[in-house]
């Protein structure tokens, strides 16, 4: 299968700055998009950013111009890099990748176990 390892979670002030990673590991033929995606305690999963196999990035508008998103392949990795954060960014943040599993397999999607977010005073 494929396993998704969140880190880089925690709590920061607002206006601060962290960086989630999300390393891919197990058995897969080939990785495609990768995204991040996050949820508040009673609300639904939204999506926060995802970027394809090209390096074409997409946010949503809360995130624009604050969160940035990386990948590198060689490192079957992608990246969040989060500035000015603010309270409302308080959240479970998990890491989704679109994957075959073999060359015959189609593309499937797969998530990590999440990492903390906290925005506090």
């Amino acid at each position: 299968q494929v396993h998704l390892v969140e880190s880089g979670g925690g709590l920061v002030q607002p206006g601060g700055s962290l960086r989630l990673s999300c390393a891919a590991s197990g058995l897969f033929f080939r990785i495609d998009a990768m995204g991040w995606y996050r949820q508040a305690p009673g609300k639904q999963r939204e999506l926060v950013a995802s970027i394809t196999t090209t390096n074409i990035p997409d946010y949503a508008d809360a995130v624009k111009g604050r969160f940035t998103i990386s990948r590198d392949d060689a490192k079957n990795t992608v990246y969040l890099q989060m500035n000015s954060l603010k309270p409302e960014d308080t959240a479970l943040y998990y890491c989704n990748t679109r994957a075959m599993r073999t060359i015959m397999s189609a593309l499937s999607d797969y998530w990590g176990q999440g990492t903390q977010v906290t925005v506090s005073s």
